[in-house]
């Protein structure tokens, strides 16, 4: 199942109010500094906001990633000295954000949802922020994970062109990363999915229907998310600012191929879903109509069979039949004759 956040809403309160809306997932904020050029690279863990603030003007790239929300003091601080309007943290602060982009003149935003998929086939989804500065990019997540790791791994190791580029790379491989999790869990949906049409066919039953029912609100929650991230790569990719180089621009229209490609695979397996559900309705008409159709059988046998034996059974004195010797034999074998001539007809009727 898919994992909602709930959190208080800030009715009442100005625009820019620094509320955390959302589900504590981590006990304290932790801010890595991963700073890089093409010959060098240094991270490591600072224990304050502060320490992250002479990295803003340096010629180097460096991107600051901080895990967990929930302390607004230490976002407030990163904010402000990195010039962040208030609303923008509000955005970041509140998890219940829809997938979107803002521009600015010196940085730009993007909130995406991120979904990892869990033991017991459970979905958590959890909201990332990016913001896109001149040398710099900060990652705002609710946990720490290891979702980012490859692109640690580059970084460490010099592989590709990511230590060559500007921080709107950096910014690329973020969502492209956040984009192709999304191929993760819809693989897993996929096989869930097969597993269970198969188990559809061969028997279905009511265990059969919850499922159902669970991928589906899976899929409505997989929908909503990707269908706006759509519009958000497109927008990125687009965009006219000078913090995107045209060097990026074909590597963000490769992002928004695999988005697209995405939501057609939901609706895929959405429509497969539909028709799922059709099928087990329909698999448990056909057989209640078998069942019919036996009982109908029986009764409808049984129907001249109880009209001969309702006859005998009356308590007139003056019946003829009474009286003869092989009588009862004789009506029995009658009622045997009718039974097996039905079945013969309803055999040649292929209503057996």
């Amino acid at each position: 199942m898919v994992k909602h956040k709930k959190g208080p809403k800030d009715a009442g309160l100005p625009p820019g109010t620094l509320i955390h809306v959302g589900e504590k997932k981590t006990e304290t904020t932790k801010i890595s500094i991963i700073d890089y050029d093409e010959v060098h690279i240094q991270e490591r863990m600072v224990e304050s906001a502060e320490e992250c603030f002479p990295y803003k003007d340096r010629p180097t790239v460096t991107w600051i990633k901080i895990d967990g929300l929930h302390e607004i003091d230490v976002i407030e601080k990163i904010g402000r000295h990195f010039e962040l309007h208030p609303l923008v943290l509000e955005d970041i602060l509140n998890t219940g954000q829809r997938p979107k982009i803002e521009e600015f003149e010196d940085y730009i935003v993007i909130i995406i949802k991120m979904f990892i998929l869990e033991q017991k086939g459970r979905i958590d989804a959890e909201q990332i922020s990016i913001v896109l500065g001149p040398n710099f990019v900060l990652s705002f997540q609710e946990k720490e994970g290891d979702v980012f790791n490859n692109i640690l791994e580059r970084l460490k190791k010099g592989k590709g062109r990511i230590r060559k580029m500007k921080s709107d790379y950096l910014a690329y491989t973020l969502v492209d990363t956040v984009v192709d999790q999304y191929f993760v869990i819809l693989e897993g949906l996929g096989e869930k999915i097969e597993s269970i049409e198969e188990d559809l066919l061969n028997n279905p039953g009511p265990e059969t229907l919850h499922p159902i029912h669970e991928l589906k609100r899976m899929m409505i929650q997989l929908r909503r998310s990707v269908w706006p991230l759509r519009e958000v790569v497109n927008r990125f990719e687009r965009s006219e600012s000078q913090l995107i180089n045209e060097s990026t621009k074909p590597f963000l229209r490769d992002v928004y191929d695999h988005t697209i490609q995405a939501i057609d695979t939901i609706e895929t397996y959405r429509d497969m879903l539909s028709g799922m559900l059709d099928l087990y309705i329909s698999s448990v008409s056909n057989r209640i109509n078998e069942v019919m159709k036996v009982l109908t059988i029986i009764a409808t046998i049984f129907i001249p069979l109880t009209f001969i034996t309702g006859i005998y059974g009356m308590n007139f004195k003056y019946m003829p039949e009474l009286g003869m010797r092989w009588g009862y034999p004789a009506i029995l074998i009658v009622m045997a004759l009718i039974s097996v001539t039905m079945l013969v007809y309803f055999r040649r009727k292929r209503w057996l």
